[in-house]
């Protein structure tokens, strides 16, 4: 079960220090990728937001970043920006915080950012107190030392819309639905560049990029 959009009583139970849309004035869009980089898929992503000028951020697993350097590179090098996403797409909600900080301390050893977004969306209110407070510094070894590490806290970014790809029950025509229609400017749109999502990710986010785009929207990466 999940909701496309982020409903209020969901927003309500987690801090305020999550955030969910980005408040602007602009036409600008923020397009996120979880669960990356694939060997194939991501680079058929790149080059498709290449072709709209489109930047955007992408939310990538530890383990496969150190599996897929080279497409990570290409990400960086992109122009695009990258988020935490723990090292083996952990859920919060049922591991405990001190394996929890583990597994993020060890991503982040990987991917250089102060983004980060839990797996499924789910962690426990503790695990936020203890990744988005200031001086934030866990090492992979031992997580109670405290190590310099490259951000001193996160952001924990969460979502407006999810298009639903990694649904192997819903058509590709629902998936490009639920992003033309629930979207709007300052809106955070999860896509995954992964191989459950592909069929549906694929189709819908060219027509996305164009609907959008002939509408005067730009696709910006989410600010560190």
């Amino acid at each position: 079960m999940y909701l496309v959009t982020a409903p209020k009583l969901l927003r309500a139970y987690y801090p305020n220090t999550l955030i969910w849309d980005i408040p602007t004035t602009e036409k600008v869009i923020y397009l996120t990728f979880d669960d990356g980089p694939h060997p194939t898929i991501t680079p058929f992503v790149l080059n498709t937001l290449q072709q709209y000028n489109a930047k955007a951020t992408f939310f990538c697993i530890g383990k496969n970043v150190m599996a897929n350097k080279a497409v990570y590179q290409q990400i960086v090098d992109g122009g695009h920006a990258v988020g935490n996403h723990t090292s083996h797409h952990v859920k919060g909600s049922t591991t405990s915080t001190y394996v929890y900080l583990k597994d993020v301390s060890f991503a982040a050893t990987k991917i250089h950012t102060n983004l980060f977004r839990p797996p499924y969306g789910r962690l426990s209110k503790t695990q936020i107190k203890e990744l988005t407070v200031s001086g934030w510094e866990l090492s992979f070894t031992n997580p109670v030392t405290k190590q310099q590490q490259t951000a001193e806290h996160f952001s924990i970014i969460m979502w407006s819309v999810l298009s639903g790809d990694f649904d192997i029950t819903l058509s590709k025509e629902k998936c490009l639905k639920n992003v033309v229609n629930n979207t709007k400017q300052g809106s955070i749109v999860v896509f995954h560049d992964s191989e459950k999502a592909y069929e549906r990710m694929a189709y819908a986010l060219p027509k996305v990029l164009a609907h959008f785009s002939k509408l005067g929207y730009r696709f910006e990466v989410i600010p560190q």
